[in-house]
């Protein structure tokens, strides 16, 4: 009997890369338990009325321990790298008790450090983007990982970062969730428009809000040719949402705008479905955007000589501005252009992923898994 844990100490953005994979794993294998902890009551109810979607699959749901002040924290701040690492090591007698732990993030490996030695520590990663961080050294402290296509593995193996037997690809389960959330999925907008989708990063050095956010807002909100949704990367106002909605509160009298700083749908891919063009800088949603090849229209904020660099290999998929003084035209141009950019998009998606969607992979993930403890006992 193996007992295997699917803990989630980070933000929502975070669940769909593992979650379906822990729901497959209960339907096809009734010799495992799979345990699913939370970090919050608000978090549980939310995984909760997703497992809903999967009715033959029997979940535990267990609730990491911590005392109230740091759940007031969270609470209030979201989970910060010290309130994640306080509940990593108040909880690490119960993570010492499963024969592996699939995680989503990076914190997790901390656990090693605090004693955790008995579980297998599994990476399922979150998005598909480009950016370096996803290819650290810190990598090869898995014992298992699952990724999306050859992009992903070429760039680990070349980092010296894979180890043969310890990893597989084809892997984006977020797909298999998505396709089962929004089956009976309603238009946003009932006045026949485009709909752009803005979603800059959360990074300061890399992301297009500091310098064209405002701008852009306010170009949206006095034009009358697109719809906007705004639903920037879920951590850009991580720690001050209400604040930031205060100031941002004039533009959703606007009812062709969507101004979503972090709910269900800015996570759940409702808006990069809903769209019909997607404008950011380096965020790894234009992978789950290109899904269905559309136009992209990207914003250089920084000046970055990004051409060759593979950690803008998205910059590709469309035009590329460094100003936001043309807006107009510049989106007209993405949409009127987008033909030129059509196979190298599909080129992109069939590397990053590894197949093309939809197919169902969180049950193979799940399998894999299984495959992989039972050979090293």
């Amino acid at each position: 009997m193996y007992h295997i844990l699917f803990p989630y100490i980070a933000q929502p953005h975070q669940e769909f890369h593992s979650f379906p994979i822990a729901l497959e794993m209960a339907r096809l294998y009734k010799d495992v338990r799979v345990h699913i902890a939370s970090l919050t009551d608000e978090r549980a109810d939310r995984l909760h009325e997703l497992s809903r979607l999967y009715p033959e699959s029997s979940v535990t749901f267990d609730m990491l321990a911590m005392p109230q002040w740091i759940r007031n924290h969270i609470k209030q701040h979201g989970p910060t790298p010290l309130s994640k690492m306080a509940v990593l090591f108040l909880n690490r007698n119960y993570f010492n008790k499963f024969q592996a732990i699939v995680i989503p993030e990076r914190t997790s490996l901390y656990l090693r450090k605090m004693g955790v030695h008995n579980p297998r520590l599994i990476w399922t990663r979150h998005g598909a983007g480009d950016r370096a961080i996803g290819f650290t050294n810190d990598v090869r402290k898995f014992d298992y990982i699952l990724m999306a296509g050859h992009k992903v593995e070429e760039r680990l193996l070349h980092a010296g970062t894979l180890r043969k037997g310890h990893y597989t690809t084809g892997i984006y389960a977020k797909f298999d969730m998505v396709r089962r959330l929004h089956v009976q999925a309603r238009p946003l907008f009932d006045n026949g428009r485009p709909t752009v989708l803005y979603n800059p990063h959360f990074s300061r050095s890399l992301s297009s809000w500091p310098r064209f956010g405002m701008k852009l807002l306010r170009y949206f909100a006095q034009q009358e040719k697109y719809n906007l949704i705004f639903a920037p990367h879920y951590r850009l106002f991580d720690t001050n949402r209400e604040k930031s909605m205060e100031i941002l509160a004039p533009f959703t009298q606007f009812p062709h705008m969507i101004i979503d700083l972090g709910s269900d749908k800015s996570v759940d891919m409702t808006y990069t479905m809903a769209a019909d063009l997607y404008l950011g800088d380096v965020s790894s949603q234009v992978s789950e955007f290109l899904i269905k090849p559309r136009p992209c229209l990207f914003l250089n904020a920084h000046r970055t000589p990004w051409r060759g660099d593979p950690n803008y290999e998205n910059w590709t998929l469309g035009p590329v501005v460094e100003n936001v003084e043309t807006a107009g035209n510049d989106l007209d141009n993405a949409f009127l252009s987008h033909a030129n950019f059509l196979d190298r998009q599909k080129e992109y998606i069939h590397d990053t992923f590894g197949f093309e969607p939809p197919a169902d992979t969180a049950a193979k993930g799940a399998k894999s898994i299984i495959d992989f403890l039972r050979v090293i006992g």
